[in-house]
């Protein structure tokens, strides 16, 4: 069979969606200024089409498109370093923005890459053979970890994400170096979203304080918390570090 299916999104304007999807390796496969605005990108197997429309709201949509890969941290590499080549940074909020690249409890790899008319890419690996939803961790710590992951990458409430963090920092439990690291950075992403900066200025200086263990494999948090150090403005006073609101 021959068929192929090629989603259209709409984009304010096709000379700055092509400048974004150029910086993340794209190709253009089609171009058309008139009589109506019209443009291809193609990367691989991957084609999205464009329509210009100067009356499309970034902030109001609700595009989709799911990107099933064999190499999802390599992409993650590419499009991260094309980002931060293009801007000068890779960005962690707003339009565009690029979301961690995590381990996701229904047995995929997946990060989140939303283009600057809102156009939200969903990019994952599979890493086992059962896709459904893993229950919610009953350990208190692992709990408080996941619904703070699940509130603020999937559903977008950082706010909820945010106290549910605090309340496991202030709180009396023992978290191992990891565990502290991973809240910390957490708790920064959702701050980042919240444009708290000078409380993600403090979290980033605490979760570099941290003695962790050689033999972690922490490299997803690490990276995110290095994104988040360098889209903090660099403006304005830091608080003392702790993780109290």
């Amino acid at each position: 069979m021959g068929e192929k299916a090629i989603p259209i999104f709409p984009c304010r304007s096709i000379e700055l969606t092509w400048d974004f999807y150029r910086a993340l390796g794209f190709e253009q496969s089609s171009w058309q200024t008139r009589p109506n605005p019209y443009l291809g990108v193609r990367r691989d197997d991957v084609e999205l089409h464009f329509f210009g429309w100067k009356k499309h709201e970034p902030a109001a949509s609700m595009n989709m498109c799911y990107i099933s890969t064999t190499e999802v941290d390599v992409l993650y590499e590419t499009f991260r370093g094309g980002l931060r080549e293009a801007l000068g940074r890779v960005p962690a909020r707003g339009l565009p923005r690029l979301s961690a690249l995590r381990d996701m409890s229904y047995g995929v790899r997946q990060f989140l890459l939303s283009d600057p008319d809102g156009l939200q890419l969903r990019i994952g690996q599979a890493i086992s053979k059962d896709t459904r939803h893993a229950p919610i961790p009953e350990e208190k710590v692992a709990r408080a970890l996941h619904m703070a992951s699940l509130l603020g990458e999937s559903k977008g409430d950082h706010r909820a994400a945010a106290r549910i963090l605090d309340r496991l920092l202030r709180s009396d439990q023992a978290l191992s170096p990891s565990e502290r690291l991973r809240a910390l950075v957490l708790s920064a992403d959702a701050a980042s979203h919240l444009e708290e900066w000078p409380r993600v200025r403090a979290l980033a200086a605490e979760a570099r304080a941290i003695d962790l263990p050689v033999s972690a494999d922490l490299g997803d948090d690490l990276r995110r918390l290095a994104d988040l150090e360098v889209a903090v403005p660099v403006d304005g006073p830091t608080p003392p570090t702790g993780s109290t609101r």
